[in-house]
């Protein structure tokens, strides 16, 4: 009862009414104005021809009421012109006031599963987290290390030894390129002793001179001095 008597003093409570439905609501009612507009538009225009009518028949007193009646559609469409711009105002607004809450929720909605999933993380498990990969960091270097390293017989090799005997090897190299005669040398040559031109017989084939010849008769001449 005492409800009841409270819901006679203050009334029931409104309902909460969403963006969409009204939404909803203003389109149907643009819709209706739209409707009654040029429902008024044709009634001006059949009053405009019946005054046309009355005009040509000479009956003045009829062509003035329709003019009259006319006048008062025009009032009309002015007036559902005016009401479909302050609707179409009030939808722009609306929509612009469900997209800004649309945002905010979504800018709210991350804010929220933001903070919820830094109090499941916890800096303790950052440091673990660290602390294992920089452990998984060093056992890979260690295993690289092992790896690199030689093993079977080649581990049994002194890289010392090897070094020395590399030296040797160069040493070596080194005496027989010393060593070897060269091949460019330059040839020596005895002087050249003038010789006596003997005249030529008609008809025999004068002998071709070599170096060797040559050579002998110089080695001749220097003994003879």
């Amino acid at each position: 009862m005492a409800g009841n008597m409270f819901g006679r003093l203050f009334g029931k409570p409104k309902e909460e009414v969403s963006p969409l439905s009204t939404l909803e609501k203003l389109n149907e009612t643009l819709e209706m104005l739209e409707k009654k507009e040029n429902l008024m538009q044709k009634k001006i225009a059949q009053e405009m021809e019946k005054a046309k009518e009355f005009t040509r028949a000479k009956n003045k007193r009829a062509a003035i009421q329709c003019l009259k009646r006319k006048k008062l559609y025009e009032q009309q469409v002015e007036q559902l012109a005016n009401n479909q711009l302050r609707i179409q105002d009030q939808m722009i607004m609306l929509e612009s006031a469900k997209v800004t809450t649309e945002t905010v929720d979504a800018l709210r909605s991350g804010a929220q599963a933001m903070r919820a999933q830094l109090k499941t993380t916890k800096i303790d498990d950052v440091d673990k987290t660290m602390d294992e990969i920089n452990e998984s960091t060093e056992d890979m270097k260690a295993i690289q290390e092992a790896l690199a390293n030689p093993v079977g017989g080649m581990a049994e090799f002194d890289d010392d030894d090897l070094l020395t005997e590399l030296e040797e090897l160069e040493g070596q190299e080194l005496d027989e390129q010393l060593l070897a005669p060269s091949t460019a040398a330059p040839a020596t040559h005895l002087p050249s002793v003038p010789t006596a031109r003997v005249p030529a017989q008609a008809g025999k084939a004068q002998p071709v001179r070599t170096e060797e010849d040559d050579e002998l008769a110089a080695l001749q001449a220097e003994m003879a001095l």
